[in-house]
This record gives C-alpha cells, sequence and structure tokens, in this order.
C-alpha cells in the first residue's frame, strides 16, 4: 500500500521521511521509551535511519506495518509514533510511543483513535489490539482512554531486548466507536 496521511482536528499522521531520523534519535534517547518499546538500547543515529529507511517503509511496501509520525502539521516537530502491525485473521496490533516534551496533551490518545478508525474502515479490521509490558502505566491509560477494554495478562507475552515479559492485552472492536464491523459478532453470554 502506498503511505497515507490521516488526519484529526489537530493532529497529522503521516509516514516517517529521511528528514525524520534526527527527530526520532533525538526522542528515543529518552529512558522511558528505551525502557517500554522494544528499540535498541542505547539508542544511536544508525538506529533510527534504520528505522525511518527500512522498518517503516518496508511495512508500507508488504502490508506489514503501518507506522505514522504524529504531528501537529505537516512540518510541525514530531510528537511521537503510531503503528499498526502483526496483522492475522483480519485483527492489527496497535504500538506507539510519545516524545517526552509531548506527553499529557491526549495526542496519543487521540493519534490511535485515528489510527483505529481507519483501521476499521479502510483494512476491515475486526479486532484492534493493544500489548505493553506489564507495569507500562502511560500506555495503559492512553489505551483506557482511547476504550481499549483491558482483557489481562498474558505471562511471557512480550519480547524486549531479548527478554520474554508479561504483559498486559487489550482490544478495541469497531463497535466500541459505533463502527460497522466487517464480519457479524457474537459476543459469549454473561
Amino acid at each position: 500500500m502506498d503511505p497515507v496521511t490521516l488526519t484529526t482536528g489537530r493532529l497529522r499522521l503521516r509516514t516517517f521521511e529521511p528528514a525524520d531520523i534526527d527527530e526520532v534519535c533525538a526522542a528515543v534517547q529518552d529512558p522511558e521509551i528505551q525502557r517500554w518499546v522494544p528499540v535498541p538500547s542505547p539508542y544511536a543515529r544508525v538506529d533510527a535511519e534504520h528505522f525511518v529507511l527500512r522498518v517503516v517503509t518496508e511495512g508500507w511496501r508488504t502490508d506489514t506495518e503501518y507506522t505514522f509520525a504524529v504531528r501537529t502539521e505537516e512540518h510541525g516537530p514530531v510528537l511521537g509514533a503510531v503503528s499498526l502491525h502483526h496483522p492475522r485473521a483480519g485483527a492489527w496490533e496497535v504500538g506507539y510511543w510519545t516524545a517526552k516534551e509531548h506527553r499529557g496533551r491526549g495526542y496519543m490518545t487521540e493519534a490511535v483513535l485515528c489510527l483505529a478508525r481507519w483501521a476499521f474502515t479502510d483494512l476491515a479490521c475486526t479486532r484492534l489490539e493493544w500489548r505493553a509490558e506489564k507495569g507500562n502505566a502511560a500506555s495503559r491509560k492512553v489505551a483506557e482512554k482511547a476504550g481499549f477494554t483491558i482483557e489481562g495478562v498474558l505471562r511471557s507475552g512480550l519480547l524486549n531486548k531479548a527478554v520474554l515479559r508479561d504483559c498486559w492485552i487489550g482490544a478495541l472492536l469497531p463497535s466500541d466507536l459505533g463502527l460497522p464491523g466487517p464480519l457479524p459478532y457474537l459476543p459469549a453470554p454473561a
């Protein structure tokens, strides 16, 4: 798929470009991003180059990962990153990070909801999953604000820095956003 640009009332989500490499490198120096996100640590410019020039580009080319830079305007600073990845049987997983200086303003919740609507309407996504290492309260707060239902803990469910870790898992369904799903859904009886 060719990269697309998504917008909200105050955000623009577009693919990363080579001009973003230095901003990505600077943002990912944050110890919180390096702690919770499966990125190299220490994080060097070559890692940002690999991410922007290879990972992001290949994901779009192969339809296996759609990664967006989150901004308030076309050429404004990178506020964070949000992506859909690991597609399987109609479901996708969402992942994200926010640059330290832009946290606490609701940007990532807004970006996740924008991406979810796109996934449900344009990609025929049946279920959007969120996973984060148990203890990553900031990521969980974004997921809950976006309407994800936290479904439990997956033991050994997340690989980060060559170590399997327990993770929370949550899901968002099209109906949670008032959207029709591509397939009927029959919830289990209570």
